[in-house]
């Protein structure tokens, strides 16, 4: 079986971590179970075959409190298709599903590794990602 795509470059395009001062870092770091991590995927054809996939995580807390910091990452993914790949369905997977199969593992690490570095405790997501299941219920 012939590969689907190659990845052709990854960069993060864009990363904002936001702790307006010590006392609602101290807030937040008591209270990081209520931060919740949300994914955001968008593409963006270029030319011949090239498609632009941005991968946002946030993680935020949507209570309402005055001490809130703020956590995202837009990474960025340029893949080529294969020549073969036309259909609209067989692409929306690989850009939902079978490159964030790839990639998202790598984004999760450099962006828990930022937080923990921006001076948060270390995060572990209970569950891992499905993207399998997630592109199914999206298709229901």
């Amino acid at each position: 079986m012939t590969k689907k795509f190659n990845i052709i470059i990854e960069f993060i395009k864009d990363l904002s971590i936001e702790t307006p001062n010590a006392e609602t870092l101290i807030y937040v770091r008591n209270n990081l179970s209520k931060y919740k991590m949300n994914i955001d995927i968008n593409s963006m054809p270029l030319k011949n075959k090239i498609i632009e996939v941005n991968t946002k995580l946030t993680f935020q807390n949507k209570e309402l409190s005055d001490k809130k910091s703020f956590f995202e990452i837009v990474y960025a993914s340029i893949i080529k298709l294969n020549e073969e790949i036309k259909d609209k369905i067989e692409i929306e997977k690989i850009i939902l599903c079978d490159l964030q199969n790839i990639i998202y593992p790598k984004i999760e690490k450099i962006f828990f590794n930022i937080i923990k570095d921006s001076g948060y405790p270390s995060i572990k997501l209970e569950n891992k990602v499905d993207f399998e299941k997630l592109y199914k219920e999206r298709s229901n």
